[in-house]
């Protein structure tokens, strides 16, 4: 294992105090009971509301999908979105490691508006329930029981503002971080029943600096502790909060192409579109999911921004952002049906 060293990362000053601000919170809210202090949550998560009147260019409606557990997903529809005749769909899990963070909070309202607004897609940022109230596999059958609820032509045409020319046989998978983890294991799901879905296509992954852990720790781990937002402590108080009593870090969601990694050969996956940031500690996990997708035959491209923080991409004075929002507007170019 590399001894740890120092970095020389250079971040805008608006920048360095967000971040060290959300470092603040994540570290205040987690209880050494394993809980998080919702209430104070609440006070430094700053929600917004849908807004169904036009506002830049994009509007947004929540929609109920899972009334028993009162989850819902954001919708979001680019301006003038009926002159185009077909529109893909993107549906977004947002990070946060489990634990933590909303389709309602300010910052990922504001990502999933340029989604729409720029790539000119049709946006469902999903709401899934949150560790540790709710454990493993919560979070997953959330993410499946939105497909399923899209699947159904009876669904869309009970939603007052669902686009016509939405088009279900052209979905996108997409999430950062926490999401990504979500959005790859619902992938594989995906795969695994496609043939229970009767109009719903998988077109892609984007998947944006996975969350993913393991056991064994790897170098970039040691050699990046002290980085922004992310550390091995936080990452492992939200596993244990995530998993199961008695599961350790080498479990498959957690471990992804670790020693219990999920049979993925012979599975149809869709194309994935990776992020990984060099000054993100997860880097090498994330570099051996790109490894291991290529090992299973699977159509992967990697984009590394060699300078770019964990979740880089939610504050949009970093020049990486408008960076990323041009791979992922060529990706669906190139893989819409």
């Amino acid at each position: 294992m590399a001894a740890k060293k120092t970095q020389s990362l250079t971040l805008p000053f608006k920048t360095r105090v967000q971040v060290a601000l959300l470092g603040l919170v994540i570290d205040g809210v987690r209880r050494n009971n394993g809980t998080i202090n919702r209430g104070v949550m609440k006070l430094f998560d700053r929600r917004v509301p849908a807004k169904p009147i036009s506002s830049n260019s994009v509007s947004s409606h929540d929609v109920v999908f899972d009334p028993s557990n009162n989850l819902w997903f954001r919708l979001f529809v680019p301006h003038k979105a009926d002159i185009v005749a077909s529109l893909p769909i993107i549906v977004f899990f947002h990070g946060g490691g489990f634990s933590l963070l909303s389709a309602a909070s300010s910052v990922y309202d504001a990502v999933c508006r340029r989604f729409a607004r720029e790539l000119k897609v049709v946006v469902c940022s999903v709401e899934y329930r949150l560790s540790p109230e709710q454990k493993f596999p919560s979070q997953y059958d959330d993410g499946f029981s939105v497909l399923k609820f899209l699947d159904k032509p009876h669904n869309r045409r009970d939603i007052p503002h669902w686009p016509g020319n939405a088009d279900v046989s052209t979905v996108f998978l997409a999430g950062d971080s926490a999401g990504a983890n979500l959005a790859h294991h619902l992938s594989v799901s995906y795969a695994k029943s496609s043939s229970s879905f009767s109009l719903l296509k998988l077109a892609g992954l984007i998947n944006i600096q996975p969350f993913l852990g393991g056991k064994e720790r790897v170098n970039s781990e040691v050699e990046l502790e002290g980085m922004p937002i992310v550390s091995l402590e936080r990452n492992d108080w939200m596993w244990k909060a995530f998993l199961p009593e008695g599961k350790d870090l080498d479990h498959w969601a957690v471990n992804v192409c670790g020693p219990n990694a999920l049979d993925i050969r012979g599975l149809e996956l869709p194309p994935v579109l990776l992020f990984v940031g060099g000054f993100d500690p997860m880097k090498d996990r994330q570099k051996k999911y790109y490894e291991w997708l290529r090992r299973n035959d699977k159509d992967v491209k990697l984009v590394e921004y060699s300078d770019a923080i964990h979740a880089f991409y939610i504050f949009p004075q970093l020049p990486h952002a408008n960076l990323l929002m041009a791979e992922i507007k060529d990706f669906i170019n190139k893989h819409k049906f």
